[in-house]
């Protein structure tokens, strides 16, 4: 997969199938946009094109509301884009200049101008352009005049459920990890550094590896323990992850620490991948660090059943 830092960069020799729109998460729903984008691009002898924005259009057109937390950051969703089988990807940076583009204008000079855009496969529900007037209909009213097809999907259903991202999130502050992970169509991750802690966890055999995600975007799952895989130099090994302020050990800002089990090596420095697959338990504060050890031996039980 090709990636562009805006539509400038994007000069096709090719016929392009295009779709646009943020794809937090790249869900059930984004995956069957992307199969259609290639298996229309296969049939007209084209490529398949996502234009994403950077950062999400909200943080621009509401900047004093920064609630809004993300299923991916913009590295993992690119990941997962070309692991779906995505040949371009351009990232256009969403500034408050672009957000005032009238959605005819936007066709014109972007899709068309600009992107060469042959088939556009667009999401039932996306909105485009100032003030999100744009929609499927004004981009088929404009299809003729501008020579391009157009074909709509419509929402992906799990359970005759519609999914969208907003849904997904709210599963996932909701704990209700299986069903967020159904409608994802895969495991909700977590992607960072690891670096030096308290330590305290290796004094009573469950040494951690502390977490940071340095991206302020970043959906982090509600306080507790959750059974994870764990991802580093390429290893996948079955965890136990905390999230949460070590309330037995105020006072604390809040962490993500992961122990590995049946695993003793200095990962320090080192990429992590967690892959949550179900919570165990909220967090509690223990009274005594005896208690805190009986609690952590049930929940690596638990983790040792739920991840086989």
């Amino acid at each position: 997969m090709k990636i562009y830092n805006s539509v400038e960069e994007f000069s096709p020799d090719f016929k392009v199938v295009l779709t646009l729109g943020t794809f937090d998460g790249v869900h059930i729903g984004h995956q069957s946009i992307v199969r259609q984008l290639n298996k229309n691009a296969q049939k007209i002898g084209g490529e398949s094109v996502l234009l994403t924005f950077y950062p999400h259009p909200r943080y621009v057109i509401f900047p004093d509301d920064q609630k809004l937390k993300l299923l991916t950051t913009i590295e993992e969703r690119s990941q997962m884009l070309e692991n779906y089988g995505l040949d371009h990807l351009i990232i256009q940076e969403f500034t408050p200049e672009f957000s005032r583009i009238k959605s005819v204008n936007f066709v014109r000079d972007v899709l068309v101008n600009k992107l060469k855009v042959n088939k556009l496969i667009i999401g039932y529900d996306h909105h485009f352009g100032r003030n999100r007037e744009g929609n499927f209909q004004e981009l088929a009213n404009l299809s003729d005049l501008y020579g391009y097809e157009i074909q709509k999907i419509e929402p992906q259903r799990h359970q005759d459920v519609s999914v969208s991202s907003s849904k997904i999130r709210k599963l996932i502050l909701e704990d209700e990890i299986k069903t967020a992970s159904d409608y994802l169509g895969h495991l909700f991750c977590l992607k960072g550094i690891v670096v030096k802690g308290k330590q305290r966890g290796r004094s009573i055999g469950y040494p951690t590896a502390n977490i940071l995600i340095d991206n302020k975007w970043k959906l982090l799952p509600t306080d507790g323990s959750y059974a994870v895989w764990a991802e580093v130099n390429g290893q996948k090994y079955k965890a136990m992850m905390n999230i949460g302020f070590n309330p037995t050990f105020p006072p604390e800002k809040r962490t993500v620490e992961v122990h590995i089990l049946d695993f003793n090596k200095d990962i320090y420095g080192k990429d992590m991948r967690v892959s949550v697959v179900q919570k165990l338990r909220n967090e509690k504060k223990f009274n005594s660090v005896g208690e805190l050890k009986k609690t952590l031996e049930i929940d690596e039980n638990k983790v040792r059943n739920i991840l086989i």
